[in-house]
């Protein structure tokens, strides 16, 4: 039996085609209603009906045979083979009718035997091998037994009915000759076994849920040719037989169907899978059966009414017995085996979900969260062990507790809040932060993940992941406070007393007054040049501490930077509480201040500004009362210092100044006033200069060499810092290009700053770029340095300006890192290389404050973003085997250098860092 799958396909024909079929069954239909009627009324007597017969079969059967050889030629494989056979099958019966169509015109009889049976046996040994041919699913060697057993079953049990009802009444008819009688039997017994074909690949077929129209088509169609060759023979061996009677209707009906599968429509689309069509039918399973028990019945009914046994009735109910017998036992062994399967199956599969549940539970063991499963009253169902590590609990003492008489108040008020959140919302999170209680009585800050699995029945729960964020808020915390607090006297900023100052001015009560008082030390410069600056540190240090004596409770005090201080103070209006403070700072000063066993004397200049005695309002109004307060500093220290000065609006003639400050910056580059001076950054690895940082300065005609920090600032807020920016970049960039033709070396590495300001033109990097191509400065030995500012202003819209400036192929680095407040979620969100320490974190290295720890932690924070750094302000050795040891990349510092003129820069960078060092 063929065991090629015939590939399954979809049900999917082409409606023309369907049409056209169902025509041609309409036309069939009609032609064999009408040559049965023919025959069964004798139309025209006996010799018309006959002529009926012969020529109607033949064209009959020529006609099925060149359909099912043209339906062949269209396929490939099996099912051209299978075709083919029926087709070459089906011609040789038209053969064989041909050939008694003459016998009959020539003689007037077709005797039995003739040349005409040689035709028509012809048939039964095409279309059973047609029908072998014919594709079915693979099987195995199991499989192929058990359809061998219940093929010869079914075989057995048609022979068995056939021999009653056919072979044995032939036998006893008797016939002209023996080769007259063999042919007479080969009829029936050929019919027999190409029914049983047929019977069996139908069902074969209806077991693996694939059954062929045309199949049926084709085995009823000849089962109707069996039927009529049967009586046939039969009735020519008694002599009955007369053409165009009622037997030759099944030949012709037989032929019709068989015309009929050859020209169905053959099915299109993709193919599928013979698991998908399995469906186990039932009466494949049971046909075997069925022919069986229908062949004893038919055998014992027999018995009843003759009386007669024969032999080939015994010997076919004991074949049948014992193929019965081999079935079961066949059977029986392929449930014994499928068993073995479906056991090793299960195993498997157990010992896959024992091994996924012990993955599952190591990763839930040693994960860094603590995973609890809660019912709705915050009793505890289950406890993961990683409490214990985490929060030092062990996790049965949580088991059949309730969370919420276990935790703090607070922390228990917070889940019950959590869980009402999600509570009727299936597979709904919340994520809540609350302080848990360690063992050891440390509160620690934990975030907990609440899910709601309670409609999940495997879990029914609700599902706790908590993670203890403890090092990660005080990280954060002390990021908050070093951005808005002074590192060396730990007093607030210029941001958080700008804050404070906004805050009173919106919160002030009707007769409410605010005063700040700005505060500079007179004769501090002489103390850092004589002395150095670790001594002015110190001097600072003690000068914040008086401060904090001679202010009030609730007054705030600010450090700006250098020697300048602010407080703020809120009073009554005409209280003079303000000018009361401002004397006690004044008169606290007097006393000599003790660093490192000399005895110093500095002054204040205090300048006040009060809010009622201005008027000023709007949202700039902290900004001015600020302004104020330093210009009436001024005042003070105009009149000799040492005392405090309220502001008088008479000194905005100060800004008169400015203002021709301003103009004279506007004209100092097209007057070549300005220059470039460059501090080199030195490698922490081998000390050679890396890079050079440009650092505008300007020789006013007048005034002479002014401060950065003079005229940034204005640069800053009149908007000059763009066409400045621009000329810095342009010369250093050409610097270094020069500096390369000279030694023959790529150009050196060139740090640029970069202001807020400039971020707000849309055009920067197209700047850059126009810059690169006009100097030939390749872009990677370019960075632009920027402050935190940047990462906190306009966030999306300079965010793409950093995309656009890396695209460029430029280095970008933030400057004074640690003095602003940029989260870690901005440093992975922007696109930055380097991250510079502030000056003021160096500065203290060495010393037992938190500057070097803070320091450590901007370098490790660097190398786990893959960051390089830079430390600023280095004039120690001390500071620099410190920064060394912690895995700085690069250090800046008048240690090394101060900023210098090219020519000489151009000196450091021949020589090496080692001259520079020394």
């Amino acid at each position: 039996m063929a065991t090629t799958p015939d590939p399954p396909v979809t049900l999917r024909r082409s409606p023309g085609a369907v049409r056209r079929w169902a025509r041609l069954c309409v036309v069939v239909a009609v032609l064999t209603a009408s040559f049965g009627v023919a025959l069964s009324a004798g139309v025209g007597g006996p010799a018309v009906a006959k002529a009926i017969s012969n020529f109607g079969l033949l064209a009959a059967a020529f006609c099925a045979a060149v359909t099912c050889l043209i339906r062949a030629a269209t396929l490939r494989g099996r099912m051209r083979g299978a075709w083919g056979l029926v087709g070459l099958g089906v011609l040789s019966w038209a053969v064989g009718q041909g050939c008694a169509v003459r016998l009959d015109l020539l003689t007037g009889t077709v005797p039995l035997p003739s040349v005409a049976d040689v035709g028509y046996l012809g048939m039964l040994v095409f279309a059973t091998a047609g029908l072998f041919v014919f594709p079915v699913a693979a099987q195995t060697i199991a499989n192929r037994a058990r359809n061998v057993l219940d093929g010869l079953m079914v075989a057995v049990s048609l022979m068995l009915i056939a021999w009653i009802f056919l072979i044995h009444p032939i036998l006893q008819a008797g016939g002209d000759s023996p080769l007259g009688l063999a042919i007479s039997l080969a009829y029936p017994l050929g019919d027999v076994v190409v029914i049983t074909v047929v019977i069996y690949l139908l069902a074969l077929r209806r077991r693996t849920g694939h059954t062929l129209a045309e199949l049926v088509l084709v085995g009823a169609g000849i089962v109707a040719f069996a039927v009529s060759d049967i009586e046939y023979a039969y009735q020519n061996l008694i002599g009955a037989y007369d053409p165009g009677d009622a037997t030759d209707i099944g030949w012709f009906a037989g032929f019709a169907l068989i015309l009929l599968a050859a020209a169905r429509p053959a099915t299109r689309g993709r193919r599928v899978a013979e698991e998908q069509a399995s469906t186990g039918q039932p009466l494949g399973v049971l046909l075997p059966y069925v022919a069986v028990v229908a062949a004893l019945l038919t055998s014992v009914v027999w018995f009843a009414q003759t009386g007669q046994n024969g032999s080939y009735v015994v010997y076919s109910r004991s074949a049948l017995i014992v193929l019965m017998i081999a079935r079961q036992a066949l059977t029986l062994l392929e449930n014994r085996g499928l068993t073995r399967n479906l056991e090793a199956r299960v195993a498997a599969r157990t010992a896959e979900l024992y091994n996924r549940e012990q993955h599952f539970h190591a990763l839930v063991q040693h994960s860094s969260d603590v995973v609890t499963v809660i019912r709705a009253d915050t009793e505890v169902m289950y406890q993961s062990e990683s409490v214990q590590r985490i929060f030092g609990i062990p996790a049965e003492w949580f088991i059949g507790q309730r969370l919420g008489t276990i935790l703090e108040p607070e922390a228990a008020e917070s889940l019950q809040a959590a869980i009402r959140e999600v509570e009727g919302k299936p597979y709904a999170i919340t994520v809540v932060e609350m302080g848990l209680r360690h063992r050891d009585q440390r509160l620690r800050q934990a975030e907990v993940t609440i899910t709601n699995m309670l409609a999940d029945p495997s879990v029914a729960g609700l599902v706790l992941n908590t993670r203890d964020i403890s090092e990660r808020r005080a990280l954060q915390a002390q990021l908050v406070h070093e951005a808005y607090h002074d590192s060396l006297t730990q007093l607030a900023n210029r941001a958080l007393f700008r804050e404070r100052v906004a805050e009173a001015l919106q919160q002030r009560p009707a007769g409410g007054d605010v005063s700040v008082l700005f505060l500079d030390l007179d004769g501090f410069k002489e103390v850092n040049d004589s002395l150095g600056h670790l001594a002015g540190d110190r001097l600072l240090v003690q000068v914040a501490d008086r401060l904090r004596d001679q202010v009030r409770e609730g007054d705030v005090v600010a450090r700006f930077g250098g020697d300048e201080f602010a407080v703020l103070i809120c009073s009554p209006v005409g209280s003079g509480d303000a000018e009361r403070v401002a004397q006690r700072i004044v008169d606290g000063l007097h006393e000599p201040v003790r660093v490192d066993e000399r005895e110093l004397h500095v002054r204040g200049s205090v300048g006040l500004s009060a809010y009622s005695a201005l008027g000023i309002a709007g949202q700039d109004a902290a900004e001015q009362l600020m302004r104020n307060a330093d210009l009436a500093m001024y005042r003070a220290k105009h009149n000799g210092g040492s005392g405090f000065a309220a502001y008088d609006p008479a000194m905005l003639a100060g800004l008169v100044e400015r203002l021709e400050l301003e103009t004279d910056l506007r004209l100092a580059l097209s007057r070549d006033e300005l220059v470039v001076h460059y501090q080199p950054t030195i490698d922490m690895a081998d000390s050679h200069v890396a890079g050079f940082e440009a650092l505008v300065r300007w020789q006013h005609p007048v005034r002479g060499m002014i401060s950065p920090m003079d005229f940034i600032p204005l640069a800053e807020t009149t908007g000059l810092i763009v066409p400045l920016g621009r000329w810095v970049l342009t010369q250093a960039c050409q610097q270094a290009m020069d500096w390369s033709r000279q030694t023959g070396h790529p150009p050196v590495m060139m740090a640029v700053n970069v202001s807020v300001r400039q971020f707000d033109h849309s055009d920067l990097s197209a700047m850059v770029r126009e810059v690169l191509t006009e100097t030939g400065m390749p872009a990677d030995r370019l960075c632009l340095e920027m402050t935190e500012s940047v990462l906190m202003t306009d966030t999306e819209e300079n965010l793409a300006q950093l995309v656009r400036l890396k695209a460029l192929g430029v280095t970008l680095a933030i400057d004074d890192f640690g003095t602003g407040y940029s989260s870690l979620a901005y440093l992975r969100r922007f696109p930055v290389d380097t991250l510079k320490i502030d000056r003021s974190f160096v500065e203290r290295l060495g010393e037992q404050t938190d500057d070097a720890a803070l320091a450590e932690t901007i370098v490790q924070l660097g190398q786990s973003l893959g960051m390089s750094t830079v430390a600023e302000g280095i004039e120690e050795y001390g500071q620099l085997a410190a920064l060394r040891a912690m895995g700085c990349t690069f250090a800046q510092g008048f240690y090394f250098s101060r900023p210098v003129p090219a020519a000489e820069a151009g000196r450091l960078l021949t020589e090496g860092a080692g001259a520079t060092a020394s």
